[in-house]
């Protein structure tokens, strides 16, 4: 099914296969920092779940994870996310035979969903399919889902901002690749675009959910009232343009393709998000909280662990734009400057910077 705004929405895969810069050997930090979560959906799915009601609509209960990359943490999630809904069910009906589980696995099509489905574990106790496509759109039938979960992935935007990329708009983002830092009117085109996302987002899960059906969502989040610029993944972005912006200056690439280019990440508020969700009135808004990832990142796994997780994450988008031949030097260049600022990285605010949400459809 097309996409509901009628444009191409952009992909930006992680970096796939097993290699050494793969997502796959560099995403510990996003597992890590999903790890506080776990409870908090077994906890959720025990108390606000109807198993029962669900599993009599359905011989089988369908659980989807958007933005899943390459594993190995969709994975763990969804084992997380099963083992959950089993022992609620077990607890209204002990006597009852378990339902039959299929897993949906939701990524761009240019996802190494190969590299997904080899790490599939053998002894799963579910039926598992791979569903290309943006969850910026329709991806499921109506009224087909009972639980759709999705872990640090709705921060990537559908696109960048027309506004940062026009010379002719107060929110140019000439010299900057982020809003970290920019100008006010450079954050608030990223934030009108979430809004416009998330609206989309909400309007397609709402068809696909059932009734009753849940969604659990954790992403990145700033602080209400923190500047982005205190938090480890602005510092990481300014670094990051700054070392871009260095290389324009020794004219390895040119200025101008600096100025055209912004990263499509935006971390959102608990207020923001939470108005989004009241506004769209789909959903029954059952939990809302900031969580705290992890702490004192750099001085707990070192910048070059920074590095790597960056790389994995941006290697695509970033060749995309400047071509792949200058990748090395660039992150080369981010490693130091990451050393050289690490003390930013070991002041920044993390506590509250991940946001737990879960949802009941209406």
């Amino acid at each position: 099914m097309s996409n509901s705004t009628g444009t191409v929405l952009e992909s930006y895969a992680m970096n796939g296969g097993g290699g050494a810069y793969s997502y796959t050997k560099n995403s510990y930090l996003q597992r890590a920092a999903a790890n506080p979560a776990e409870a908090k959906i077994h906890e959720e799915i025990t108390e606000k779940l109807d198993i029962k009601n669900l599993y009599s609509t359905s011989n089988t209960l369908r659980v989807a994870d958007l933005g899943c990359s390459v594993g190995p943490n969709t994975l763990a999630a969804m084992h997380n996310v099963l083992e959950a809904m089993k022992h609620k069910y077990q607890i209204q009906g002990p006597a009852s035979k378990l339902p039959e589980f299929q897993v949906f696995y939701n990524d761009h099509a240019s996802n190494d969903f190969n590299t997904l489905f080899a790490s599939l574990p053998p002894e799963r106790q579910y039926f598992a399919a791979g569903v290309p496509g943006s969850f910026y759109s329709r991806l499921f039938p109506e009224s087909s889902l009972h639980f759709v979960h999705s872990s640090y992935a709705l921060q990537w935007l559908s696109k960048i901002p027309e506004e940062v990329l026009d010379k002719n708009s107060p929110a140019w983002n000439k010299g900057r690749i982020h809003y970290t830092n920019a100008a006010e009117d450079v954050g608030s085109a990223y934030a009108a675009q979430f809004a416009k996302d998330m609206e989309i987002f909400l309007d397609a899960r709402a068809k696909e959910l059932v009734v009753g059906g849940m969604m659990v969502l954790i992403m990145p989040s700033i602080p209400d009232g923190i500047p982005n610029s205190c938090v480890p993944s602005g510092v990481m972005f300014d670094l990051l343009g700054s070392s871009l912006m260095d290389m324009a200056k020794e004219e390895i690439i040119s200025e101008s393709q600096v100025d055209s280019f912004n990263l499509p990440v935006y971390a959102a508020s608990p207020k923001e998000t939470k108005e989004i969700v009241e506004r769209n009135g789909y959903f029954s808004i059952e939990r809302i909280e900031t969580i705290t990832p992890f702490s004192k990142i750099a001085v707990q796994l070192g910048t070059r662990c920074c590095t790597m997780h960056l790389r994995a994450g941006m290697e695509g988008i970033i060749s995309n734009h400047f071509g792949n031949k200058i990748i090395d030097e660039l992150f080369d260049r981010f490693d130091r400057k990451a050393e050289e600022y690490s003390y930013l990285l070991n002041a920044s605010y993390t506590a509250g910077t991940q946001l737990f949400v879960v949802l009941t459809r209406k």
